[in-house]
């Protein structure tokens, strides 16, 4: 086979860095996998990312996509033409491969060795491969010796380094102490030589993660780039998995049909199974672990139906009273048909849009405001009388077989349903390990045996996708959120209306008293 053309000063002369490192790799040859020793050609996304990474002023480049799209063969890239100088001419430049294991590091130095075969032969003649005691290529030149090092997420072994680019894969699954100390070493050094980092990684499995917070609050100089589709979508979304793997298209990894029957295969098996196909292969941040979520998001879209049952029955209404920077939120529960809605409130103070901004959700707010989900009431905060007047009225008419509210909030929920005229009956619950247990696990029960139904609701999506279970020493549960900025309180109302309709219709119906004449 043909060795790739030898890339000349002349061929990278009046290129930026961005231009020069894709005519560099461009000239390499895959070096393991189907298409080993094929020519490399980027995706159009590692363009763009190479392009806004290495852009003047940039000091930070960030790129999340779904596993399996070249991360490491593209950072390895990289790291090879910064070790051999293609666009940065630092004398005894070093560069630093981090990853959270020493072996997930042996696979990043493993493609840049590969991608190393493939240059010309005076270059190859100047490297030296190290595996033990560390993994290192070194290059040598006049202005050198330059040292690539690949190292694991321990801060102490890049204290005192003085790097001129840092690459650090996976980065949204460090351990996050050891984690955070490499990451804050690495940088330190970088401003001793003006250094490049980049950061690569499928998405963290929370908003708090310091990987999604370089996403979400980008610090000046910072070039971000991800590939996370919109949340609560089925997991075989054909559209949003394109989304999460930009390279499907064009030969990068997995292949479109290796992705829909992976997406398949993780719905039939469900649990930890398809929480794991949505946080490496659609990159959304998900925890991988489902013991302790309320449901899954997979598991509360069963519920939903393109229409409802009927009205039937009492109907039980469970609320969730937010404070001021909180979600309101009530859920109305007909047990008798499974029938269930729900609907947010929030205050008019800040706007739907700022307040989804600093949720870090976006234009979400907006879009359950349009489509009748959520509503707006109030100023800075939600006048109590008035909203629980509002929710009423969407049962006007019906049997209110009780309202199901938070006993840590009892005196001011009880003296606005004094002031609304309400007349239902209250039982009063606590969303601690006691009562929260049993109203979980009646809620859970209903939903896995179908007596569950609602439409479907953008709101319900998001807060099951916060919402999760603290557990006790004893296995108690309590409902908690998965992420600091979540609103489970949609979430919470649900829990409350359906587990006293699960009560309601598993209590036995009373009969009349018997006469007995003596």
């Amino acid at each position: 086979m043909a060795r790739p053309r030898k890339l000349t000063r002349r061929a990278l002369h009046g290129l930026d860095d961005a231009g020069k490192a894709v005519r560099f790799l461009e000239t390499l040859r895959i070096p393991e996998g189907p298409k080993a020793g094929a020519q490399l050609r980027l995706a159009p996304f590692q363009k763009q990312f190479i392009e806004g990474a290495l852009a003047p002023q940039i000091d930070v480049g960030v790129l999340s996509v779904g596993r399996g799209n070249a991360k490491s063969a593209l950072a390895a890239g990289v790291g090879l033409g910064a070790l051999t100088g293609i666009w940065d001419d630092q004398p005894r430049r070093d560069v630093i491969v981090a990853a959270r294991t020493r072996d997930q590091a042996k696979v990043a130095w493993n493609f840049a060795e590969g991608l190393a075969r493939s240059l010309p032969d005076d270059m190859q003649a100047r490297l030296t491969f190290r595996r033990s005691p560390r993994l290192e290529i070194e290059f040598e030149d006049a202005d050198g010796p330059h040292i690539l090092r690949a190292i694991a997420a321990d801060g102490k072994s890049a204290l005192g380094s003085g790097p001129t680019m840092v690459i650090m894969d996976e980065r949204g699954h460090w351990a996050r102490d050891k984690g955070d100390s490499l990451e804050a070493a690495l940088l330190t050094g970088l401003g001793k030589r003006q250094g490049r980092a980049l950061i690569i990684s499928t998405s963290a499995n929370d908003d708090t993660h310091p990987f999604s917070q370089w996403i979400d609050n980008p610090p000046p100089g910072t070039y971000v780039q991800e590939h996370r589709p919109e949340p609560s979508l089925p997991a075989d979304d054909l559209a949003s998995l394109l989304i999460a793997n930009p390279g499907a298209r064009y030969g990068v990894g997995a292949s479109l049909e290796w992705l829909q029957a992976a997406a398949a295969r993780a719905i039939a098996r469900g649990g930890s199974a398809l929480a794991s196909f949505r946080l490496y292969h659609r990159n959304e941040r998900v925890s991988g672990e489902t013991r302790d979520n309320l449901l899954t998001l997979d598991e509360w879209l069963s519920c939903e139906r393109s229409s409802l049952p009927p009205k039937d029955g009492p109907v039980f209404v469970g609320i969730d009273l937010g404070g001021s920077a909180s979600m309101s939120a009530a859920a109305l529960y007909w047990p008798m048909t499974g029938r269930l809605e729900v609907y947010g409130t929030f205050p008019s103070d800040p706007s739907l849009l700022d307040r989804g901004a600093y949720d870090a959700v976006g234009d979400r707010y907006v879009r359950m405001f349009e489509r009748g989900e959520l509503t707006v009431i109030g100023a800075k905060t939600v006048p109590v009388a008035a909203w629980l007047g509002e929710v009423f009225r969407r049962v006007e008419g019906e049997k209110v077989g009780a309202l199901l509210a938070d006993r840590y909030k009892q005196a001011e929920i009880s003296e606005a349903v004094q002031r609304a005229g309400i007349t239902a009956p209250v039982i009063w619950r606590g969303f601690g390990f006691r009562d929260g247990s049993e109203d979980i696990e009646r809620f859970r029960r209903a939903v896995f045996d179908e007596k569950v139904q609602t439409l479907e609701s953008l709101l319900m999506r998001s807060a099951m996708a916060d919402a999760i279970c603290l557990r006790d020493p004893s296995n108690n549960m309590k409902l908690a959120k998965a992420r600091s900025l979540g609103r489970i309180d949609a979430a919470s109302a649900t829990v409350l209306a359906v587990a006293e309709g699960a009560r309601h219709i598993g209590r036995p119906a009373s009969k009349p008293a018997r006469l007995i004449w003596a």
